[in-house]
């Protein structure tokens, strides 16, 4: 039995993409979740202790966090909790490896932008049980039909000079002097 935990922290590194042995598309991540502690003396904040998850996103949520996430982002992160022991090359440590049931930015530290991707799930058949014609290659890094896949933009992901959200692609957004940042 897992236990299910919530950890909010930073991702440490880019997602990566893989499958498993049985072909299902995994995307792995590290996550650094850093507590924090308020020093009278000093008056300021200082890291105490910083703790080290392996997250792993099956299927569809790894295509989407692959699409979404980059190393420093703040995320929140629910899944199965799952501790074990290794040893590699005579050194030995524990792992807190983590399968994600959900993944989201923490919207205290920044913005983002949701796109809703479309419903089919890949690992069904469409209706009438014919495989899709269309269907993306392996080679291509993607899963589902181009015609699913082209539903979901993450042009808005691309790191540009401009912040997300600081210029007129805003709608509604708010009047020079209204106090609202």
């Amino acid at each position: 039995m897992y236990d299910t935990v919530t950890i909010v922290g930073n991702v440490a590194t880019d997602p990566t993409q893989g499958r498993t042995t049985s072909g299902i598309p995994v995307t792995n991540f590290r996550l650094a979740s850093t507590h924090r502690r308020f020093d009278e003396s000093t008056r300021t904040w200082i890291d105490v202790v910083t703790n080290w998850y392996s997250v792993a996103a099956f299927r569809q949520l790894g295509e989407h966090a692959k699409a979404s996430l980059r190393a420093g982002d703040s995320v929140i992160v629910t899944g199965r909790m799952k501790i074990r022991a290794w040893e590699n090359n005579g050194k030995q440590g524990t792992s807190v490896d983590i399968d994600a049931d959900a993944i989201g930015h923490d919207l205290r530290w920044g913005t983002t932008a949701y796109r809703r991707s479309s419903r089919a799930t890949v690992d069904a058949p469409p209706r009438g049980g014919a495989a899709p014609s269309d269907a993306v290659s392996d080679d291509a890094g993607s899963l589902g039909s181009s015609d699913e896949m082209k539903d979901i933009d993450t042009s808005w992901a691309a790191n540009d000079a401009e912040p997300a959200g600081s210029g007129s692609d805003l709608v509604g957004s708010f009047p020079s002097g209204s106090g609202a940042s």
